[in-house]
């Protein structure tokens, strides 16, 4: 293991972290060392997996509780842009390098193979493609990309690089979906040609009013691909969800993970119609308090065209009471509408076939979809392994979803339906909402 330089024990309180920010010149804090060669590799069962982590503020620092445990897995750097959050870590990680800069890691941590991000959405592609281009293997949360052009590019990235990757969508991993899609696909509701998705989430007020840079938050690079901009409280540490310019509102946020399960039991590529609507503000700097979408899917072999409408809290499927839902259920969740019934998928852990009396002695298929080890151990096997197809959600599958999750906030932001050509990336009815699938990017932090 490289040992840091001793620069790096100015990090040993936030104050002291702080006291460099302040001054303009927070630095790279620890440079891996060149080490010398290993004349053989050690046997595949004492190989460990070096990872670095970019972004370790709330679900970044949830990442770094489930990646320590792992035990073919070793966090070797930990990058983030506010000297604060990077102290909690290295406090937990000690042997850890510490960046600000994940270029800086890329280049000085010469035993890295893998990284996992979770900064705010519109630094996931520029990192993402680092990663990928410098041969490092990625798992990057959800949505993937801060855009449907960068979606689709990083899809492509990933699947030339011949690495292995993995959207984080921890839900994905977990048996209750499974279950779900298995019934799904034995035909236990017939052929299903509508889902509703609903969740209970919440949005925090959004305020656009200008304050001080935090001292211990280098906000140019946390800035990134966006172009510079008057400091607001909002952006960070969290409600930069609320502007369209870092996130996408509660479909974008949301949007991956509910219809994931839809994706994975329907065979659903890429809508051909998507049209939304939504609540106050229609602004060009915050997200819309709520929106629901309704997105069309053409047929799939032998099932039907596909209508899947999302809805934000604190709007829900207008049929919602004639399902007669227990009370617990009615707050989040998807429901497959089939010509023989309906599936409900709810609350993370549970399911059920409704009406329950028609179902009562259902014969449930047997489980086809084995267990996961654990969402980021199964893309660290699949690393060591070196195997892209043993991830479960890999960017080509991770872009299909966040794709689809952004096309319906450009249809909102467009006020018009949109048809939507994948192949050629085209909205044939509206080339004047082109624009919103993409944003200028800053020179350095082109994808």
């Amino acid at each position: 293991m490289p040992q840091p330089i001793s620069r790096r024990h100015l990090l040993t309180s936030s104050a002291a972290a702080a006291g460099l920010a302040a001054a303009g010149a927070l630095p790279t804090l620890a440079v891996a060392q060149d080490a010398a060669p290993a004349t053989t590799p050690p046997p595949a069962a004492e190989q460990k997996l070096k990872i670095g982590i970019v972004g370790i503020g709330g679900q970044g620092h949830w990442h770094v509780t489930q990646v320590l445990p792992i035990k073919n897995a070793e966090i070797v750097a930990l990058c983030d842009v506010d000297a604060n959050m990077l102290v909690r870590a290295a406090r937990m990680v000690p042997k850890a390098a510490t960046f600000t800069d994940f270029r800086d890691m890329l280049k000085d941590v010469k035993e890295l193979d893998a990284v996992l991000i979770a900064t705010p959405d519109h630094t996931h592609a520029p990192i993402a493609a680092a990663c990928l281009r410098g041969g490092k293997h990625v798992y990057c949360e959800k949505p993937l990309t801060h855009s449907v052009r960068e979606a689709r590019a990083i899809s492509d990235l990933a699947k030339q690089s011949g690495l292995c990757t993995q959207m984080g969508i921890q839900i994905h991993a977990m048996d209750n979906y499974k279950r779900v899609v298995e019934l799904v696909k034995a035909g236990a509701v017939g052929k299903i040609a509508e889902v509703h998705i609903w969740n209970n989430r919440s949005n925090r007020p959004a305020s656009t009013a200008p304050v001080p840079v935090p001292a211990r938050l280098n906000y140019d690079l946390w800035l990134g691909p966006v172009a510079p901009r008057p400091f607001v409280a909002d952006y960070h540490p969290y409600n930069w969800r609320r502007h369209w310019a870092f996130g996408e509102g509660m479909l974008g946020d949301i949007g991956c993970h509910l219809m994931d399960v839809a994706f994975w039991a329907l065979d659903l590529q890429h809508p051909t119609r998507v049209e939304a609507l939504g609540g106050a503000p229609l602004d060009e700097q915050i997200t819309s308090e709520w929106i629901i979408a309704q997105y069309d899917f053409p047929a799939r072999g032998d099932m039907p065209s596909v209508k899947l409408t999302w809805y934000d809290p604190p709007k829900q499927p207008p049929m919602l009471a004639s399902w007669n839902l227990p009370e617990k259920f009615r707050g989040e969740g998807v429901v497959f509408v089939g010509e023989g019934g309906k599936l409900l998928y709810t609350n993370y852990g549970e399911h059920m076939l409704l009406p329950e009396a028609q179902f009562k002695d259902y014969e449930r298929p047997p489980k086809s979809i084995p267990s996961s080890p654990g969402h980021q151990q199964e893309w660290v096997n699949a690393c060591l392994k070196k195997d892209p197809k043993a991830t479960a959600t890999p960017f080509e599958y991770g872009a299909l979803l966040t794709e689809s999750a952004l096309l319906g906030t450009v249809a909102f932001r467009a006020q018009k339906p949109l048809k939507w050509d994948a192949a050629s990336m085209k909205i044939t009815n509206a080339p004047d909402a082109e624009k919103l699938l993409d944003y200028d990017h800053r020179d350095g932090w082109r994808v």
